[in-house]
C-alpha cells in the first residue's frame, strides 16, 4: 500500500511538473517534425506546445533540437543520424507521420515517439504515441458493458485504415455479432447498408402486412393501413449497436444511410470512433445520440484556451497529444534518475497526462480514455 500511495504522489508530482534542476548536465531530446512545406504549420504547432510543457516543466536541463524533415523519409534518416552521432541524442519526438518512420531502424540505438496513431508497419525503435484505435477499442469494451451491448456489430471503411482497425479487433477481443467492410464511394454505400440492415426484407414486410389488412374482414382496417402508411418498415434489427469506423462526411454518409434504413439512432447505439468532438456534428440532431471515445474534453479544451493566449492562433489535435508527450519524457527520465536508456519504454509505467492517462508496456503507448455522447447539441461525459 506504501509503495502504491509514493507511485501515486511521484505521478501527482510530475503531472504539475515541479521540478528543480538536480544537475547542470542537458538532458537532449531531438525534435523531427515538418517545419517548411504542407505540412509545417503542424509542425510548428508542435514546437509551439513543447514550449508551453517546457515552462511547465521548468527545468533548464532540458534541451529540444528541433529540425525539418520536410515529411520526408530520406531527410528524416538523415537528421535523426546526425543528432545521434553528432548531439549524442538517444530520445526523438517524431516524425510526425509514419511514412516518414520507413527508415528508422538504420538507427536502433534511439527510440522515436512518433506523433502517429498508427501501429502496423512501424520499426521495433518506434513507439506510436498516437490515440490509437487499440487504445478507442478499449474504451468501447468498457462502454459495452456498462449498457449492457450483446450485438455489436462493427462497420469498416474498405481503405488502408482497415488493417489497422482488424489489428485492433484482434489485439482486444472486443466482443462483436458481426463485421462489414463497406465502400466509401456515396453511390454505392446505401446499397451496402440495406443489406446489412436487411432492408428489403423489412420493406417487404411493411408491404405484406398493408396487402392483408387491406385484404382482410377487419372493420378499422383502414385507420391501421394509415398507421401502417406512417411506417417505413416492420421487422425487428438483429443488432443492438453499430460502431462506424469513420470521420468527418464519411461518418455522416453512413449515418445518414443507416437512418434512411430505418434504423435510427433511437433503435440502436451510433457509436463513433475519436471524433475530437467535431462541433459540426452537434447540428446533425436527427443522428443524436451518438457515442465515442476520447480525450478529456475538458483538459482539450484548457489547452486550447491557453495555446491561443500564448500564440494567438488555434491549437490541434497534434499540438495536444505533443505537450503530454513531452511531458511524458520527462516523467520517464526523471524516475530513471535522468539517465537515458531503452528501458524506460519497456517497463511498466502509468503517466497522467492532459489527454487522459498513458500506459507504457513493451513499447507500446494505449491511453485511458474518456466516453461522450452528442444529444441535445452537447457534448455529454459519460464516464
Amino acid at each position: 500500500m506504501k509503495t502504491g500511495i509514493k507511485l501515486i504522489f511521484s505521478i501527482l508530482l510530475i503531472l504539475n511538473f515541479n521540478f528543480k534542476a538536480l544537475s547542470a548536465e542537458k538532458i537532449k531530446i531531438g525534435l523531427l517534425i515538418p517545419l517548411t512545406g504542407e505540412y509545417g504549420k503542424i509542425g510548428h504547432s508542435v514546437i509551439n506546445s513543447i514550449r508551453l510543457a517546457l515552462n511547465s516543466i521548468n527545468d533548464n536541463r532540458i534541451e529540444i533540437l528541433p529540425r525539418d524533415t520536410r515529411a520526408d523519409p530520406s531527410t528524416t534518416l538523415k537528421i535523426a543520424k546526425e543528432l545521434y552521432e553528432v548531439n549524442g541524442v538517444k530520445i526523438i519526438i517524431g516524425p510526425l507521420f509514419s511514412s516518414s518512420t520507413e527508415y528508422l531502424s538504420e538507427i536502433p540505438e534511439v527510440t522515436f515517439l512518433s506523433l502517429t496513431n498508427k501501429l502496423t508497419d512501424t520499426p521495433t525503435n518506434v513507439i506510436s504515441t498516437g490515440v490509437n484505435s487499440i487504445s478507442q477499442l478499449n474504451a468501447i469494451k468498457k462502454f459495452q458493458k456498462s449498457k449492457n451491448l450483446e450485438r455489436t456489430i462493427f462497420l469498416i471503411p474498405d481503405s488502408n485504415f482497415k488493417i489497422e482497425i482488424e489489428k485492433a479487433l484482434s489485439k482486444t477481443k472486443i466482443k462483436l455479432k458481426d463485421k462489414f467492410l463497406y465502400d466509401t464511394d456515396p453511390t454505392l454505400l446505401t446499397a451496402q447498408i440495406e443489406k446489412i440492415t436487411r432492408y428489403p426484407q423489412r420493406k417487404q414486410n411493411l408491404l405484406d402486412e398493408m396487402e392483408r389488412v387491406e385484404n382482410s374482414m377487419d372493420t378499422n382496417k383502414e385507420k391501421k393501413i394509415e398507421n401502417l402508411k406512417k411506417r417505413d418498415t416492420i421487422g425487428g434489427i438483429n443488432f443492438d449497436s453499430v460502431v462506424i469506423a469513420d470521420f468527418d462526411e464519411n461518418f455522416k454518409s453512413v449515418a445518414t444511410s443507416l437512418l434512411y434504413t430505418d434504423v435510427s439512432s433511437k433503435r440502436v447505439l451510433y457509436i463513433n470512433l475519436n471524433n475530437w468532438f467535431d462541433e459540426s456534428l452537434l447540428e446533425e440532431s436527427s443522428l443524436h445520440p451518438i457515442y465515442f471515445p476520447s480525450v478529456d474534453k475538458k483538459n482539450y479544451d484548457t489547452f486550447n484556451s491557453d495555446y491561443k493566449k500564448s500564440y494567438g492562433k488555434a491549437a490541434n489535435q497534434i499540438s495536444f497529444l505533443s505537450y503530454d508527450i513531452m511531458g511524458l519524457i520527462y516523467y520517464l527520465i526523471y524516475k530513471n534518475d535522468f539517465v537515458i536508456s531503452n528501458k524506460m519504454f519497456s517497463e511498466n509505467n502509468i503517466f497522467k497526462g492532459k489527454t487522459g492517462v498513458f500506459q507504457i508496456n513493451n513499447r507500446n503507448i494505449t491511453h485511458e480514455l474518456s466516453f461522450y455522447s452528442i444529444e441535445n447539441k452537447e457534448f455529454i461525459k459519460i464516464f
